[in-house]
């Protein structure tokens, strides 16, 4: 079992910054990869950038240059820095951990990200 707290959403003006982080307990010694996702209302949950255990990362089009996905493996913690937000930005923001060779998926509460125009 692996359990994720995440924080450091909220609303912003568009052109800023947030920074969300996702803490990992748990299992943690089983996590593959994490990543952060998001879901804007009437939209699917979409991903938005992904780390693996190895330091690999990838974004989704729609954000590279602006995100960056890090994680601190001292403090079992993967951040995700979001600079230049715009509105469509907004959603709710999930931390997600694949774990295991199953490749079993968990999921923190997910934390609000609102971009004012």
């Amino acid at each position: 079992q692996v359990q994720l707290v995440e924080s450091g959403g909220g609303l912003v003006q568009a052109g800023g910054s947030l920074r969300l982080s996702c803490a990992a307990s748990g299992s943690i010694f089983s996590i593959n990869a994490m990543g952060w996702y998001r879901q804007a209302p009437g939209k699917q949950r979409e991903l938005v950038a992904a780390i693996t255990s190895g330091g690999s990362t990838n974004y989704a089009d729609s954000v590279k240059g602006r995100f960056t996905i890090s994680r601190d493996n001292a403090k079992n913690t993967v951040y995700l820095q979001m600079n230049s937000l715009k509105p469509e930005d907004t959603a709710v923001y999930y931390c997600n951990a694949r774990v295991g060779p199953g490749g079993d998926d968990y999921w923190g509460q997910g934390t609000q990200v609102t971009v004012s125009s």
